[in-house]
């Protein structure tokens, strides 16, 4: 078994849907477990700035599939959901990266695993910390928490939903 952790945004449409969405059809393919989640997270785009606000989240999950497999079924679930790729780092309906995979360092044409921004996105780093606090890069002796406490652009990650706490809710309500 494989653990992986995977990032999820969407600004486009019912945000919110969107997350819910991806999260099923991953968690429909009998060979991904979803083991952990983190609360979603209202963030300023970052890269291409003229556009809305993205929900974003990051979910840890189990998995038979290889790396290559689990990309596949990622980018099978964007383009079921609409996802667009008009503009670099433009908006979308989902994105789905997959942030690191049992703590391997991967480099091809189709994958790069740790994500190769992952050090530089609060929006990554925050709700990976929150369901990860004590996780550390492959290669890299440094925990990711302290990588993050330098990061500039954190005031721009907001909670937009708690998993736990105050403003409770559930992944998938009835």
């Amino acid at each position: 078994m494989n653990t992986a952790f995977i990032s999820l945004g969407s600004n486009i449409g019912d945000r919110f849907s969107y997350l819910q969405d991806a999260i099923e059809m991953l968690t429909s393919n009998k060979k991904i477990n979803m083991v952990n989640y983190s609360s979603v997270y209202e963030t300023d785009p970052v890269g291409y700035e003229d556009q809305d606000r993205f929900l974003n989240m990051v979910i840890q999950v189990d998995t038979e599939l290889s790396p290559y497999e689990l990309l596949e079924t990622c980018l099978a679930a964007e383009q079921e959901l609409g996802r667009k790729r008009l503009i670099k780092w433009g908006p979308r309906t989902i994105d789905l990266d997959i942030l690191l995979y049992n703590q391997e360092n991967i480099e091809s044409e189709k994958l790069t695993v740790p994500h190769p921004r992952i050090q530089e996105r609060a929006f990554v780093m925050i709700p990976l910390l929150e369901i990860k606090p004590d996780i550390t890069l492959p290669a890299m002796d440094m925990p990711l928490r302290i990588l993050a406490e330098e990061i500039p652009d954190k005031k721009g990650v907001q909670i937009w939903k708690r998993k736990n706490g105050e403003d409770a809710f559930a992944l998938f309500e009835s």
